[in-house]
């Protein structure tokens, strides 16, 4: 079982950036694909951001051009850096990890757009 942790949430105001961090405890991110999901108060989880073992990307609509994933394999860590954030983007974000019918979730962290 792959353990994920989210850290670097918290609140920010419209316009501004933050940076989530994915630690995985095995070397697994450039294995495995890798999602960042958020879930809004009464809302569906969606899918945010994907990047794939062979590096590509992919983003949901309402994010693309301001949200950006990337990995880093030696430190087993997927980053979701997010810019100009709006209200709508508040929601606990969650790290996922994905390979074959194998799922692992993180416990979230929460984003807060708020002036």
């Amino acid at each position: 079982q792959v353990q994920l942790v989210e850290s670097g949430g918290g609140l920010v105001q419209p316009g501004g950036s933050l940076r989530l961090s994915c630690a995985a405890s095995r070397n697994i991110v450039s294995i495995y694909v890798m999602n960042w999901y958020r879930q809004a108060p009464g809302k569906e989880r969606e899918l945010v951001a994907t990047i794939t073992p062979s590096g590509n990307t992919n983003y949901g609509g309402s994010v693309k051009g301001r949200f950006t994933i990337s990995r880093d394999n030696a430190k087993n860590t997927v980053y979701l850096q997010m810019n100009d954030l709006k209200p709508e983007d508040t929601a606990v974000y969650y790290c996922n990890a994905a390979f074959g019918a194998i799922m692992s979730w993180g416990q979230g962290t929460q984003v807060t757009v708020s002036s």
